[in-house]
């Protein structure tokens, strides 16, 4: 184990797709890190220590003052304060502000009424990959536009800009964009969102009860920040959603027997979607905070100024909190888990993923029971260096397997 003193670069390297990096988890549960522009802070990688940091307002998400654990050039780029809007990474009173504003349009009464769509989109998916056969790329066919049009129903994005959202947010998921086409898929979505303002503050916008179109009649927000709220939803409300739907789908299919047991029972949906949650944790790099004061934890001091990664892989798989940790069981009790965070900045579209999560993988093993992977598992490229985890492509497939060639042929 780390003594806790001796400063080390953050371990990345995975060699099971499904498990956090094994030297990171023979850390200590607070220990030393070394960061690429060489200030020299912290990773909480057990359970207590990483839920209490959450929770504890003595710990700042300003990004300003957050120091970035990988990639050298990245963490040389010292960052500005947050624009208003992107309320993530503010603190109380600003982001106190911006979420109570926000929190009516994701609870359960609101999610409860996006469901039809949720299957409706989910079905949508699923008929074009039927029709198109297989084999087909579940990513992109399917893990990327649902939680897209979804997002896109609960801010008000009328049918005709969402096809620009969906493009947009498909090639922002793509690693194989370049620079230049990302930021111009980022420009994109910018002036949808406020062609969408423009037309709403008209009065000629979408007759719905969108987000966007309430916060205009609210009024208190300027289009600057209405665009960058808007920004801000877009990315967090689907690229964590699909990453985590692609990568759950690719850790049932690599154990049939676990498939066919999710496929069979139904009732299952709701703790299976718990349980993936924890064993998977695909937030991995970008959950920081830094010490505004110095803070004691577990006998060790965070001097103010230092910043903390919290590891959330690694803190879902601590024995003490869960027994067994490695053993993905779908009918576990995971009740407390931190896939979505604690505290005041726990993920404000956790209700909303899991009825994402439990529909979308529910229908998509009801409509293609025998689907399996089209490619050896360890053939699926991972997204081992990205904030968010998961599998740039899963090649599936379904229906009769090919015959075995003859030898003699």
């Amino acid at each position: 184990m780390s003594d806790g003193r001796k400063a080390q670069p953050l371990e990345t390297d995975r060699p099971n797709p499904f498990d956090p990096p094994v030297e990171l988890r023979k850390r200590a549960p607070l220990s030393r890190l070394a960061y690429p522009d060489g200030h020299v802070g912290w990773v909480a990688t057990g359970y207590a220590v990483t839920r209490a940091i959450l929770a504890d307002p003595r710990f700042s998400t300003r990004r300003e003052l957050l120091h970035q654990p990988v990639g050298r050039e990245r963490a040389q780029q010292r960052p500005t304060p947050a624009e208003p809007g992107i309320f993530p990474h503010m603190d109380p009173p600003e982001h106190t502000r911006y979420r109570r504003l926000l929190s009516r349009h994701f609870g359960p009464r609101r999610v409860a009424e996006l469901t039809p769509a949720i299957r409706r989109y989910t079905a949508q998916a699923l008929d074009a990959m039927a029709a198109a056969g297989p084999p087909a790329d579940l990513v992109a066919s399917f893990a990327v536009p649902v939680p897209a049009l979804v997002i896109c129903e609960l801010l008000g994005v009328p049918a005709q800009d969402r096809h620009v959202i969906q493009a947009a947010t498909g090639v922002m998921n793509d690693l194989d964009s370049t620079p230049g086409q990302t930021a111009e898929a980022v420009m994109s979505i910018t002036e949808t969102v406020r062609g969408l303002l423009k037309r709403l503050r008209a009065g000629s916008g979408p007759p719905d009860d969108g987000l966007l179109a309430h916060a205009v009649a609210t009024g208190g927000l300027s289009d600057d920040e209405l665009t960058n709220l808007g920004m801000v939803l877009l990315a967090t409300g689907h690229l964590p959603t699909s990453s985590m739907l692609a990568l759950a789908t690719f850790v049932l299919l690599a154990d049939p027997a676990r498939r066919a047991r999710l496929a069979a029972d139904p009732e299952l949906a709701e703790p299976a979607v718990e349980e993936l949650l924890r064993y998977l944790s695909i937030l991995q790099f970008d959950v920081r905070r830094t010490a505004l004061t110095d803070v004691e934890l577990g006998g060790q001091v965070i001097a103010a100024g230092e910043t903390v990664v919290l590891a959330l892989p690694v803190a879902n798989r601590d024995p003490e909190r869960f027994p067994d940790p490695d053993t993905l069981d779908l009918a576990r009790s995971a009740t407390g888990h931190l896939a979505f965070g604690h505290g005041i900045h726990q993920c404000l579209g956790q209700h909303l993923a899991r009825a994402e999560l439990r529909i979308a993988l529910t229908a998509l093993f009801e409509r293609f029971p025998d689907l399996r992977l089209a490619v050896p598992a360890a053939e699926v490229p991972t997204r081992d260096r990205m904030a968010v985890y998961g599998v740039d492509r899963l090649p599936v497939t379904w229906g009769a397997a090919p015959a075995a060639r003859s030898s003699e042929g």
